[in-house]
């Protein structure tokens, strides 16, 4: 088989990226053809019918979970602030488990109550790495580029070998490397087997000017790979995460007002066409349509 053969099964959707209830969100990006879902922990705690309900639903759905987001502010505490973080840590990660999210994932604190002490970090995140194992759950840690310590993918994979967990690896962010602009050489430095999640996701301007500006480009005018400015970029960071050795799943981390206010189909198609831009005309892929999915499924029941 060829190695750069796959299909739209490499890429899924973020529930953050779409408006409406839980059930129509996972409608859409089902009937989009993908066949997994990134879920966002408000959209499963604000379900009208409870915790249980949501869970049924996003089981009915048939998608995979591609993770459950997301932990912040998490390292570097002490006292009360830890015990009490830890407490929320806890509740995510049954939350993690009950949904069948292998993954949670964690961002970088930005808090100033937090130590900057690299040891520190590593510590509390083996701790929440050692939380997560009878759980069967991986962390993702993930260097916000507005984190106080850690906003690099470099720092963030160096506490990560430091707290040296199986169970503990990276989540990448495209829109957090292109924001810092660190050098995609530095991906060599990495382990592929450590990265366990990468979110993908462009914006329309060249250049960030502040961490002010950088904040509210990320939570509110970030649109799917292909429709911005950095698609050289992007397309450039998935091959070299390929030749890498990277096999696990990209998930479209798009935050944007846009979006909230256009049909749920409209959004998923947009991100359908980001999934075929990557796999067929970045890798190479074959990204079959849903009704050649579908054939395809029938004929090997057969």
């Amino acid at each position: 088989m060829n190695p750069l053969q796959g299909n739209i099964d490499d890429f899924g959707m973020d529930t953050i990226s779409l408006a409406g209830p839980l059930e129509a969100k996972l409608q859409a990006v089902r009937a989009a053809g993908f066949g997994q879902i990134m879920l966002s922990a408000r959209d499963i705690v604000g379900h009208p019918d409870g915790l249980d309900a949501a869970v049924q639903a996003v089981r009915a759905s048939g998608l995979r979970v591609t993770g459950f987001q997301v932990l912040r502010d998490f390292e570097g505490l002490s006292g009360h602030l830890h015990d009490y973080k830890v407490d929320i840590a806890k509740s995510m990660l049954e939350m993690c488990a009950a949904l069948g999210s292998k993954i949670l994932l964690v961002c970088s604190s930005t808090s100033v109550h937090a130590s900057q002490d690299l040891d520190a970090i590593a510590k509390d995140l083996r701790k929440l790495a050692m939380l997560a194992i009878p759980l069967g759950i991986q962390v993702a840690y993930e260097g916000l580029s507005w984190g106080r310590t850690i906003n690099e993918f470099t720092t963030a994979w160096e506490v990560v070998s430091r707290a040296d967990v199986p169970n503990l690896g990276l989540g990448l962010d495209s829109f957090h490397l292109f924001a810092t602009q660190t050098p995609l050489d530095d991906l060599e430095l990495l382990d592929p087997e450590k990265i366990f999640l990468v979110q993908l996701a462009d914006f329309m301007w060249q250049e960030i000017r502040s961490v002010e500006e950088r904040i509210t480009t990320a939570r509110h005018f970030r649109v799917f790979p292909g429709e911005g400015v950095h698609s050289e970029a992007l397309a450039d960071l998935v091959r070299r995460l390929h030749a890498l050795g990277y096999r696990g799943d990209y998930s479209f981390e798009v935050f944007n007002d846009d979006y909230q206010q256009i049909p749920l189909p409209v959004v998923a198609q947009r991100a359908r066409r980001s999934a075929l831009w990557l796999g067929e005309d970045v890798l190479r892929r074959s990204v079959p349509l849903p009704n050649q999915m579908r054939l395809r499924a029938r004929a090997a029941a057969r």
